[in-house]
């Protein structure tokens, strides 16, 4: 908690960088660099690339792979040798210049989510989205409301949605924190937007918004 010893994370040109350069023998540990504070109802949006070659010793499943994980467990809660928080998660994948692989999946350590009306317990289920080849920018935006409804998008379309969000034994997951990973492919991120979906809807507050959908009466601010 709140250590990278090998600058795992790291700023450079503008960038939040995901790098391994430091690590010489890869030894099959993630990381996390997680938000302060907790959301529920919001818009996340991510620009992000692959770039370079994958860490020798990294899992195969995690080539050209990162994730944003939401709505997880604070990172003060995870245990020391717990690979992932309990969340959702937002994959991101790269393709390998030939095959289909679909990107913007959901992942569910920890959790289970309802699609269609049924709940799917499989670890990673595949989206609509296409395959981004190469080391091209892309935009991936999360639609959050609360437990009633979620949205993958990926350069603006929609390529997954689903709802309740819960954790393994059934309690619906309403709001929580956000964090991008480190799971052995470097990675860039040029971009990270939140806009946070919930407020004052009472149109007489100064902090009034328009865009708001949920509304929050303590955070109000009048005119005196």
């Amino acid at each position: 908690m709140n250590a990278d010893p090998r600058q795992t994370f790291r700023v450079e040109d503008s960038l939040l960088k995901v790098r391994y350069d430091n690590y010489g023998e890869y030894d099959a540990v993630f990381g996390h660099i997680f938000y302060e504070e907790p959301y529920s109802y919001y818009r996340l949006q991510v620009e992000y690339r692959f770039t370079g070659s994958q860490i020798e010793g990294g899992p195969a499943w995690a080539w050209r792979n990162n994730g944003i994980m939401f709505h997880s467990q604070p990172a003060q809660t995870m245990q020391r040798d717990q690979d992932f928080p309990n969340s959702i998660e937002f994959q991101l994948l790269g393709g390998d210049g030939e095959n289909d692989r679909s990107n913007g999946n959901v992942c569910t350590p920890g959790t289970h989510i309802v699609q269609d009306g049924l709940l799917i317990t499989e670890h990673c289920t595949s989206s609509n989205g296409p395959t981004h080849q190469g080391d091209q920018w892309v935009t991936a935006e999360l639609v959050a409301y609360g437990d009633s409804l979620i949205q993958h998008k990926l350069n603006g379309e929609i390529v997954m949605e689903y709802t309740e969000p819960q954790l393994d034994d059934g309690t619906l997951l309403e709001r929580g924190y956000i964090a991008l990973q480190s799971e052995s492919h470097p990675t860039d991120f040029r971009s990270v937007r939140i806009l946070n979906l919930k407020g004052c809807m009472n149109p007489d507050a100064s902090n009034y918004k328009t865009y708001y959908i949920k509304d929050d009466p303590d955070r109000c601010i009048y005119p005196e």
